[in-house]
C-alpha cells in the first residue's frame, strides 16, 4: 500500500490530492514554503496526514534554518498555522518542535515516530470500528461516508474508510455510498477512487440526498472523520457532516465517528471555541460573492459513537473524550 506522506532521502514526499483521480501523482517538497502551499491548497489533507506533515515541516526547517533560531521559530509557527481547524497539524508540529535543541536528526526521529503511530492507530480503528459496525447495525450493513478518510487522509488505511475496507475484507459489507463532498469533491474523487481500487461496491451521490437516502432506509449506518474532537464529544469535521448527522438522527440510524486520539483534543471545551476555516469563493463560483466554510461542527448529541485507535466512545450513552 502506498503511504499517503513519507520522508524520503531528504525531502517529504505526497501523493498529490489535487490530482486524483486522474493522474497519480508524486511531489518532492524540500522547503517549509513548499509544504505549506502543498497544505493549503489541499495536495496534502486529512487530519492525521496532516499531523505527520507537521512533523516533517519541522524537520525540513531544522535543516534549512538550524543556525538561524529566528527564522526557525517563524518556520514552525507557520506550519502550526497553515490550516487551523484540524487540531493534528499543530499538534505534529509542536511536537517535533520539542525536540529542535537537540538537532536536526533528532527532529527527524520524531517526526518518523508520528508517521509510524499514525499507521498502527489506522489498523487498530478499523478493527475497532468494524466491530462496533457489525455490533449496532449486523452482518452486512449499507454504509453512507462523507469527505475521505481513507489511507489518502492518513498514511495508509485510514480513518472511517479503513473500517469500510475491514468489513469489506471480513466480507461484511453489503456496499458503500459516498457523498460527493462540495466543492472541491473529496468524496467523488478521493473516496470513490479509493473504494474502486480495493474492489469495494459502492455508488457516488450529492450531498444532499444523504439525509434523503437515509430516510428512505438504503442507509445502515453514517461513518466519517473528523478533524477535531472537542472535550464534550464536539464534531469538527467537513461541512456537511452536521446535515448527515441530523439525517442520521432523523432515521434512527447510528452516526459513527472514526478518529485517532490525536484528533481528540481535550483542551478545547466544545466546537463554540473553533476557529472554522474559510477557504474563499474562488472554490464554489466565479460569479458574485460566496460563503465557503471548509468544516461544520456536529453538536456531540447527535453522535451514536466515537471510534478511535485505542477506546469506542459511546457519546450516546453520555460517555465524553
Amino acid at each position: 500500500m502506498m503511504r499517503t506522506i513519507d520522508w524520503v532521502n531528504g525531502a517529504v514526499e505526497i501523493i498529490d490530492q489535487t490530482a486524483l483521480p486522474g493522474e497519480l501523482r508524486i511531489l518532492r517538497l524540500h522547503t517549509v514554503g513548499e509544504l505549506i502551499a502543498a497544505i493549503q491548497s489541499l495536495a496534502v489533507r486529512g487530519a492525521p496526514a496532516l499531523g505527520v506533515a507537521g512533523g516533517f515541516g519541522v524537520a525540513l526547517a531544522a535543516r534549512v534554518h538550524g543556525d538561524d533560531p529566528a527564522a526557525l521559530a517563524l518556520a514552525v509557527r507557520k506550519i502550526e498555522s497553515a490550516r487551523p481547524t484540524a487540531v493534528n497539524l499543530a499538534r505534529g508540529a509542536q511536537r517535533a518542535a520539542v525536540l529542535l535543541p537537540h538537532g536536526p536528526e533528532a527532529v527527524l526521529t520524531e517526526a518518523f515516530a508520528i508517521r509510524d503511530e499514525e499507521i498502527v492507530a489506522s489498523q487498530a480503528m478499523a478493527t475497532l470500528g468494524a466491530d462496533l459496525v457489525v455490533e449496532l447495525c449486523g452482518a452486512r450493513p449499507r454504509l453512507l461516508t462523507h469527505c475521505n478518510t481513507g489511507g489518502l487522509a492518513a498514511v495508509t488505511i485510514g480513518t472511517a474508510l479503513g473500517v469500510v475496507g475491514e468489513l469489506h475484507r471480513r466480507d461484511r459489507l453489503a456496499g458503500v455510498i459516498a457523498s460527493e463532498t462540495r466543492p472541491l469533491l473529496q468524496g467523488a474523487r478521493l473516496t470513490s477512487w479509493e473504494l474502486a481500487r480495493w474492489g469495494i461496491e459502492h455508488r457516488v451521490a450529492v450531498d444532499s440526498a444523504g439525509p434523503f437516502l437515509m430516510a428512505r432506509g438504503e442507509v445502515d449506518a453514517v461513518i466519517l472523520g473528523a478533524d477535531r474532537i472537542c472535550a464534550n464529544g464536539d464534531v469538527i469535521n467537513k461541512i456537511g457532516t452536521y446535515s448527515h448527522a441530523l439525517g442520521a438522527q432523523r432515521a434512527g440510524i447510528p452516526f459513527l465517528v472514526v478518529a485517532p486520539e490525536s484528533t481528540v483534543d481535550l483542551d478545547t471545551p466544545s466546537g463554540a471555541q473553533v476557529e472554522i476555516e474559510d477557504r474563499g469563493a474562488g472554490e464554489v463560483t466565479a460569479f458574485g460573492d460566496a460563503v465557503n466554510p471548509a468544516f461544520d461542527i456536529t453538536p456531540h448529541d447527535l453522535v451514536t459513537a466515537i471510534v478511535t485507535d485505542r477506546r469506542v466512545i459511546r457519546v450516546d450513552r453520555g460517555e465524553k473524550p
